[in-house]
């Protein structure tokens, strides 16, 4: 069973090293997390298999890495400028601020709230008898949008001109290099491209953990298509990152598919979905599916002025603007999602004991080594297979000799290492007990069973990632 409350996960991650509050040592900044040791390997093993997965193993399929600031007139193309926003209410007691639709949500359903109008929103409110989260009165100012993106300066005068914007998506970045990648690569229909990347946007009202933060990071992909092969190309998508999430180890019956209706839909889309993960207060989205026709081409060939065509190269007189469907991944909550997912507590010995069961190609340690004793005979032979098993693999190794066996066991249950090896006295010949000479223990984290091996198979053993 996943994680059942949030305050659960919390606490191992800053207690295990994966997440921490950021700026801890100064009170913190408010919904701002730092990924410690552990949490910085796991999301890069995600971010590297997600990789692997979409882009290095799919033909047609090129990588990106666009500026995080570009010219603010890419922004006023995309719509961002006047229609990137979102439905702001405030309380006239306290004068604290929130996102509207979102007050209603656990009232009404988080449906019902999407599609509700920004004149709907104070009138709903006062219907609904939702006070201030903040002070409990019942006293609403009529909601306003409020434009997400970050403003800063590009110079050292702060004047209009040198106006730029944190980028609220990774998309645009794709979108303009569009003309690059073509001439570059010199790609067939259907193709893709894909980037990783942060994104900032001035959310209203953040929080639950990680889940919605002002400073993310995402894992996108913009699959362009003739306009007669969205349909076929958007079910590919649809059924391709369903099973990865699957693949994952992520339960089905904690992921759904909800479809936008015509009022929910963002200003680029025809038609979007999402696979949304029941997290311990609700479902949210994880996964967005959008089929952003031609939009985003047509506008920045029109701004730019430059010509944004595809050319057939079976037929060079057939030129068109190509169609587009972007899955867009959030990184941080599907990093998220496999902490509460992996997340387990089970009785050992009338003990609880708490194991992340994450799957073995994202444990942010592969294997450890545990000398059984502080002894410097045990620790000399550990630290000997230790090294022989980081220079002949690719492998993350862990060596431990503080506390007892028993506790360096349950510290690396509770960070989610698949393996643990144990070097004792029969591996150095002096207890036949223990098992014979050359041999180690190895414990596996989800079943608990242990078997003894020769020492010079162990790297044959961990060749799940070796």
């Amino acid at each position: 069973m996943p994680a059942s409350s949030l305050d659960q996960l919390v606490s191992l991650c800053k207690r295990r090293g994966f997440i921490f509050p950021g700026s801890d040592i100064y009170g913190g900044l408010a919904n701002t997390w730092d990924y410690g040791p552990l949490g910085v390997e796991l999301k890069n093993r995600l971010k590297r298999h997600w990789w692997d997965t979409f882009v290095r193993r799919r033909e047609n399929m090129w990588g990106l890495d666009a500026s995080i600031l570009m010219n603010r007139k890419v922004w006023e193309a995309s719509g961002h400028v006047t229609s990137f926003a979102d439905p702001l209410v405030e309380c006239k007691s306290c004068h604290q601020r929130f996102r509207g639709d979102h007050l209603l949500e656990e009232k009404i359903g988080a449906e019902a709230a999407a599609v509700l109008t920004i004149d709907q929103l104070q009138p709903m409110l006062i219907a609904e008898k939702i006070p201030c989260p903040a002070c409990g009165k019942l006293q609403w100012v009529e909601a306003k949008k409020f434009n997400m993106m970050f403003k800063t300066h590009q110079g050292v005068i702060e004047e209009e001109g040198s106006l730029v914007y944190l980028r609220p998506e990774t998309a645009q970045g794709i979108f303009v290099n569009f003309k690059n990648v073509l001439n570059t690569m010199r790609p067939r229909l259907p193709f893709g491209i894909a980037q990783i990347g942060k994104a900032f946007r001035n959310e209203i009202t953040p929080g639950n953990f990680t889940f919605r933060t002002r400073e993310f990071e995402q894992m996108e992909i913009e699959y362009f298509c003739e306009e007669n092969g969205w349909e076929k190309a958007f079910t590919l998508w649809q059924d391709l990152i369903w099973q990865w999430y699957i693949d994952l180890g992520i339960a089905k019956e904690r992921l759904r598919v909800r479809e936008h209706s015509q009022d929910e839909l963002s200003h680029y889309s025809r038609r979007t979905i999402d696979i949304e993960y029941k997290f311990p207060w609700g479902w949210g989205e994880l996964f967005g599916l959008a089929y952003r026709t031609d939009f985003d081409l047509q506008q920045h060939q029109k701004f730019s002025g430059e010509e944004l065509l595809f050319t057939d190269p079976d037929d060079p007189k057939k030129k068109f603007i190509p169609h587009v469907i972007e899955p867009s991944f959030g990184c941080d909550r599907t990093v998220l999602t496999l902490l509460l997912e992996a997340y387990t507590e089970d009785m050992v010995a009338d003990a609880t004991r708490t194991v992340l069961r994450l799957p073995q190609i994202l444990a942010p340690i592969d294997v450890a080594v545990l000398p059984l004793s502080k002894k410097e005979n045990l620790i000399a032979k550990a630290k000997e297979l230790y090294k022989k098993i980081v220079q002949e693999t690719n492998l993350t190794v862990d060596f431990d000799v503080t506390g007892s066996i028993g506790k360096r066991y349950r510290r690396q249950d509770e960070i989610g290492t698949p393996q643990c090896i144990t070097v004792d006295f029969g591996t150095l010949g002096e207890d036949a007990t223990q098992g014979g000479k050359d041999t180690v223990t190895m414990r596996d984290r989800d079943s608990l069973k242990q078997k003894r091996l020769p020492i010079n198979q162990t790297i044959e053993a961990l060749s799940f990632r070796a």
